[in-house]
Parts: structure tokens; C-alpha cells; sequence
């Protein structure tokens, strides 16, 4: 059936005031985004070479992106304020975070996530403010973290504040806050169109928010414009030239992929295992948890002071082929260990960075070892080091696509997609049960957003003949009151067909009953007081609008009836039936999504 012209119009209208809306609220996401990003980077750099490198002498290597006046160089005299400074700046960010905004603790895109699913996409304001502090804080002091968590959180905090201010129903808000998540990652990554994919895809297992792609691929170009006018229009990592052209390598590439899920699922079980077995058992005011994951992270930097902050100029190095085999080894399992001392002792920043730092030295590991061995097959260990972060952070995240796009936009390097699809794919077959994301849901049906969408969707999927009673027991027309009240008393059932001559002639409900006087039951008949006025179902019939005639009707059970011969009774349907067939088919989803 065609539309008629007005009907084209109207739809037209609708489409163009639908992308009007969300290209003005995209933009202005963007450009808060991009400015709050342009703020936390500079802050951030400020800090860590303050307190790093200028107190403590520390001056780690920077990524390819990145410009700095020092080379990297430590002052072997002044290790020991590597211990002091993330202990204190531990403490500093524990004490803001736990007296201002305790939901700024820990990895923040966790934070959002649980916001979208469960508090309805809102975020108290003076989240980002607080957010940006303490995570320029844990991370310029040392801490290992990244900058995706902070920044998913400032540009939901800012979402979540324009939606008031807007007074946006529940949907808009919830896709404002993908917006101001997309906007976050796509700038402080470079990686526009990885940052709009993630803020669709990290909210679920296996599923996408695809209400939300146009704004916020909107959000995220607009706050990419901004932040890199800024810094750099640079990506963050520089690479050679790859070549894929031997199908052995795939081999190699392939057990990257698979250590990869292995140790992600260890770093998985580290990272919430210290946290609830070590940190939340400890007996002090949580203000002061984080200096503890300070200081434990300051003893492991003693030792190896790579572990201290995002680590992106270490992966640089590891791209470069200048880090030894012996110490990328060890690194991977540094990194875990420092990683979960900070982000799960409470102390405030992201876990992607750490995330891509473990995959690169365990790619860089495979590929330093297969080269030793098969010099011939595989010409550029680094390459590696690439897949590995792809396949690392792709298990431990459930987002295989979505960080195959955003390793590439980060390296601007494209010429290595199969290999990165097949780690990928590999460490997330393996680790499919495990996320470092615990706020996750599998599929959009389990989110509590989505719950009224599920619930039509099962009630029009079923129909009546799924739910109705068959065997129903009924009354006749003759029959006196009391006969009906003891079938109450009896059965518990507060609803009867009346039926005569094999036909429903009426319906008859213990409201009915109930209203005639205690001397008349035993001789009024049900005739004379039974609803004549049917409101029947049919077999073929959904659920769904089954349920929509009792509630429209404010009655508690229909009548199904032969389509041909309407007076002719085949079952009944009660509301209790409908809530039964739609528990019964929930469970049976669930349980085919495992």
C-alpha cells in the first residue's frame, strides 16, 4: 500500500524535525564535550609533568601524537618519591571523590553505563567537575589508568545536565548521554567514528544502541573539531608501513588472539578480586582506601616505573621495537597489578589505556618470539603489538568491532584489518563471559531501558491459544447465587462463563455476586445479574491486544470464542494466564541467550 501525499509530508515533517532536534543537541554536546576534553588534557599533562617529572625527576617516553621537551630519563636519586607521590595523590583524590561525588570512584565508564541502564541516563552535576579533578589527579601522580573513563564521564555528566535543563523525557536522555560518551572518546582518542561506536556498543555484550548512531556520530565530530584544532590533528600512535601478504602469519596472530583472552580473563578476575576481597575489606573510611592502592603501586613502580600512568608512550616504544622481550614479558603482568591497585583501591580514571598497555606487550611478546624462530614468515615483529592491543582490549571489553576501529583511527593504519579481526575475534569467543565493564548487560532485551520494549514484543509474539485455559468451568443461567459462591470458596476462581444451550450467553464475576443481598442468594438466579455485554478474545489473537481489551475494560478475563461461530466458547483467558506465558517465554529468551 503506497502513502498518499499527505502522508509523505507528514513523514517528511517528522524526519526533518527528528534531525533537526538531534543535530542541535548533538552539536552542543560537542562543543561542551570538546572543551571539557581540551581542559582535562591540558590539566592532566600539566600535572604528570609537574609532579613526575619535575619533583620526582621521572620523564617517561610519549607516544608518536605527542609532543614534550624532554626525552624520557628518570633521576635514580629521587626514586623514592615514585612511592611518595601516588600515595599522596591517592589520598588527594580519595577525600575529593568520597566527600563530593562517590559515584566518580573507579573506572567511570562503568559509572555511565549503570546510569544509562539503571538511573535512567541521569548523572548528578557536579560529577564532571569532580570527575575531572580527581582523575587529573590519580593520573598525573602516577596512577595507572587512561583517559576513556574521566572522559565518558564528564561528557555524560554534561548530557545528563542539558537534559535538565531541556527537561528531556527518559529516551532523549538516555540518548544524550551516548552522545556526550561518543563525543568523550572520540576526541580524547582521535578517533571520531571508534568514539561513536563505542558509546553505542559498550553499554551491552552482544547488542548495539543503534537509536543513538546519528547523534552521536554528530557529538563526536563536532568535539573531535574542537579538541584536535587544539592539540594536534596528529594519531596518537605512529606506525610504519605494514604489509599483510604471507597467510602464515595468521598463525601468529591467532595465538595472540588467543593469550590474549587467557590473560584477559586473569586480569579480569585480579581486577574486581582485589577489589572485593582486599580493598572493600579493609576496615577505614573509604576517603582513604585509594592512598593505600597509592602506595602499593608506588612500590611496584620502584621497580618498574613503566607501570605509572596511561603508559602510551611505552606502547610507542614497544612499536618501535626498543623494549627487550625479558621486560615486555613482565610488563604485562606489572600493568595488571598496578592497574587494579589503583582503579580498584577507588582511585579515579579509565581502563582503556592499561587495557591497550597489556596488549601491546603481549603482542610485542608473541611477535619478538615468532620472529626469533621464523624470521622469514613473520618481517615486522611490531605489527604485533598492534593486534595485541586490538585483541586485548576487544575480549576484556566485548566490543571486538568497535575497538577494531578505534586501533585504527589511533595508529591511522588500516593495513592490518584481517589480522586484527581474527585476534579479535579469538580473545572474544574466549572471554565472552568475562568484562571488565560489570555494569554490562547482554543484549539490550536484559537492560531495564528496554523492559516495556520487551514485554510488547513477547505479548505480541504469543497469542491466546498459548495462554488459555481450556478446560474451563462454567455456570447456567438458571443456577442461584449461592452455587456461584461456593465455586469461589472452592476453586478460587472470581470469574464464570454462563452457559446455555452449549452457548455463552454472559459472564458472571464474584463482584456480581457479592453485591446481591445475603437473603436473596439462595433464590436469585444468575440470569439476573450476569454481564450480558461479552467482551470476547480469539484463539489467533495476540496477547498483546488481548491485554490491551482488559485493561481498557478494567476486567479480569475474556472469553475465547470460534471466529465462525462467535457464541461458541473454546476457552477463557485471565490476566493471571497472560503473566504465566509471558514469564514462561522470558525465561525461555534467556535461557537461549545462555
Amino acid at each position: 500500500m503506497g502513502y498518499s501525499s499527505y502522508g509523505l509530508s507528514k513523514l517528511k515533517k517528522l524526519n526533518i524535525e527528528y534531525m533537526g532536534k538531534w543535530l542541535t543537541y548533538g552539536v552542543i554536546i560537542g562543543i561542551l564535550t570538546g572543551t571539557g576534553s581540551v581542559i582535562f588534557y591540558l590539566g592532566l599533562n600539566y600535572c604528570s609533568s609537574l609532579l613526575l617529572g619535575d619533583i620526582a625527576g621521572f620523564h617517561p617516553p610519549l607516544s608518536g601524537g605527542e609532543s614534550s621537551e624532554h626525552e624520557f630519563s628518570m633521576n635514580g636519586s629521587m626514586n623514592y618519591l615514585l612511592l611518595i607521590i601516588p600515595t599522596i595523590g591517592g589520598l588527594i583524590s580519595g577525600i575529593i571523590v568520597y566527600s563530593l561525588a562517590p559515584e566518580a570512584e573507579g573506572h567511570g565508564t562503568d559509572a555511565v553505563i549503570k546510569s544509562f541502564h539503571i538511573h535512567k541516563g541521569r548523572i548528578r552535576k557536579r560529577v564532571p567537575i569532580v570527575k575531572t579533578i580527581a582523575s587529573i589527579i590519580t593520573i598525573g601522580s602516577g596512577g595507572s589508568a587512561g583517559r576513556e573513563g574521566p572522559i565518558a564521564q564528564i561528557g555524560a555528566g554534561f548530557s545528563s545536565f542539558l537534559a535538565d535543563i531541556l527537561k528531556l523525557g527518559e529516551r532523549d536522555r538516555r540518548i544524550l548521554l551516548i552522545c556526550g560518551v561518543a563525543a568523550g572518546i572520540g576526541c580524547i582518542f582521535k578517533a571520531p567514528l571508534g568514539g561513536a561506536l563505542f558509546a553505542m556498543a559498550v553499554l551491552y555484550k552482544r547488542d548495539y544502541e543503534v537509536e543513538g548512531i546519528i547523534p552521536a556520530v554528530i557529538s563526536s565530530i563536532v568535539a573531535y573539531s574542537i579538541f584536535c584544532s587544539i592539540v594536534g590533528w596528529a594519531p596518537i600512535f605512529t606506525t610504519p608501513e605494514y604489509n599483510f601478504t604471507h597467510p602464515v602469519e595468521l598463525l601468529c596472530y591467532a595465538l595472540i588472539g588467543i593469550i590474549c583472552g587467557l590473560i584477559g580473563m586473569i586480569y579480569v578476575k585480579v581486577f574486581y578480586g582485589l577489589r572485593d576481597n582486599l580493598f572493600r575489606k579493609i576496615r577505614i573510611p573509604k576517603h582513604f582506601i585509594p592512598a593505600i592502592g597509592g602506595f602499593m603501586i608506588g612500590l611496584l613502580a620502584l621497580f618498574y616505573p613503566q607501570v605509572l600512568g596511561t603508559g602510551y608512550g611505552w606502547v610507542q616504544e614497544a612499536i618501535n621495537g626498543k623494549l627487550v622481550l625479558s621486560l615486555m614479558i613482565v610488563l604485562i603482568f606489572a600493568k595488571i597489578l598496578a592497574t587494579s591497585f589503583t582503579i580498584s583501591s577507588g582511585g579515579s580514571g579509565g581502563v582503556f589505556a592499561p587495557s591497550l598497555f597489556i596488549g601491546a606487550m603481549i603482542g610485542g611478546s608473541v611477535g619478538n618470539i615468532s620472529y626469533s624462530l621464523f624470521p622469514e614468515i613473520i618481517t615486522q615483529p611490531s605489527a604485533c603489538v598492534l593486534v595485541g592491543m586490538a585483541g586485548f582490549f576487544a575480549g576484556v571489553a566485548n566490543v571486538p568491532i568497535v575497538t577494531l576501529i578505534m586501533v585504527c583511527e589511533m595508529t591511522n593504519s588500516y593495513s592490518l584489518l584481517v589480522p586484527l579481526m581474527l585476534a579479535e575475534a579469538i580473545s572474544y569467543v574466549i572471554t565472552t563471559r568475562w568484562t571488565i565493564y560489570e555494569n554490562q548487560v547482554p543484549t539490550r532485551a536484559d537492560s531495564p531501558a528496554h523492559r516495556h520494549e520487551l514485554s510488547i514484543d513477547i505479548l505480541e509474539k504469543l497469542h491466546v491459544k498459548d495462554a488459555m485455559t481450556k478446560a474451563v468451568m462454567t455456570v447456567s443461567p438458571k443456577d442461584k447465587v449461592c452455587r456461584v459462591l461456593s465455586l469461589i470458596d472452592k476453586y478460587k476462581h472470581l470469574g464464570y462463563p454462563v452457559i446455555s444451550k452449549g452457548d455463552i450467553v454472559g459472564i458472571i464475576t464474584a463482584r456480581d455476586v457479592t453485591g446481591v443481598p445475603v437473603s436473596e442468594r439462595d433464590t436469585k438466579e444468575i440470569r439476573d445479574i450476569s454481564s450480558n455485554n461479552l467482551v470476547v478474545t480469539y484463539s489467533d489473537e495476540t496477547l498483546y491486544n488481548a491485554l490491551h481489551k482488559m485493561v481498557e475494560r478494567d476486567i479480569g478475563r475474556l472469553p475465547v470464542v470460534d471466529k465462525k461461530k462467535p457464541k461458541k466458547m473454546v476457552g477463557i483467558l485471565t490476566k493471571s494466564d497472560i503473566i504465566v506465558a509471558y514469564v514462561k517465554e522470558e525465561e525461555k529468551i534467556k535461557c537461549a541467550r545462555g
